[in-house]
């Protein structure tokens, strides 16, 4: 996504299982390198990371 990532839209870089198919790779953007996971982050579950980022999408939507 050469302008970055819109907030609510699905990142073209996800598989259908979740997972980053550039993870690791050069053209990985910098962001997404830099967001480390931490416990506030992850929490104790998938659910409870999903929903996380959830809230980060919604905290970076635009405002219309």
């Amino acid at each position: 996504m050469p302008d970055g990532k819109p907030a609510g839209v699905r990142c073209i870089q996800l598989a259908d299982d979740n997972r980053c198919k550039i993870f690791g790779r050069p053209e990985r953007p910098a962001f997404c390198g830099g967001l480390q996971p931490s416990a506030e982050m992850c929490g104790t579950s998938r659910e409870e990371a999903v929903h996380w980022l959830g809230e980060l999408e919604r905290a970076t939507l635009p405002s219309n």
